[in-house]
């Protein structure tokens, strides 16, 4: 099982910029990667995800405003959060499968199977 950590998160104001990485121990030769979120009281969604065809997927209200990416000579997934809002406030997890999923499968995360602890992005007003 593919081991995950994630990091960069932290305090910033509305219209800021954060960017979060995921080191993980491996990539799976084929492989879906992604970052879900959760705020207190809501359920975990999806926010980006890629595969390892560099096929990736966004959730609506991140399109033109997060970029996910991967350096594979790293093992490692980062996500580049711009004009973040206090919506944007929550925990932030790195997920991954050994499957290299498609379309909306990419952004559900009941078809990952291992999680990183997570990371709180906290944005304020």
């Amino acid at each position: 099982q593919v081991q995950l950590v994630e990091s960069g998160g932290g305090s910033v104001q509305s219209g800021g910029s954060l960017r979060l990485s995921c080191a993980a121990s491996r990539f799976y030769a084929k492989y879906s990667m992604g970052w879900f979120r959760q705020a207190p009281g809501k359920e975990r969604e999806g926010v980006a995800a890629i595969n390892n065809d560099g096929s990736t997927a966004y959730a609506d209200s991140m399109k033109g405003r997060f970029t996910i990416s991967q350096d594979n000579a790293k093992n490692t997934l980062y996500l580049q959060m711009n004009s973040l809002n206090p919506d944007d406030t929550a925990m932030y997890y790195c997920a991954a499968h050994s499957v290299s999923w498609s379309g909306h499968y990419l952004l559900d995360r009941r078809y990952y199977s291992a999680w990183g602890q997570g990371t709180q992005v906290t944005v304020s007003s």
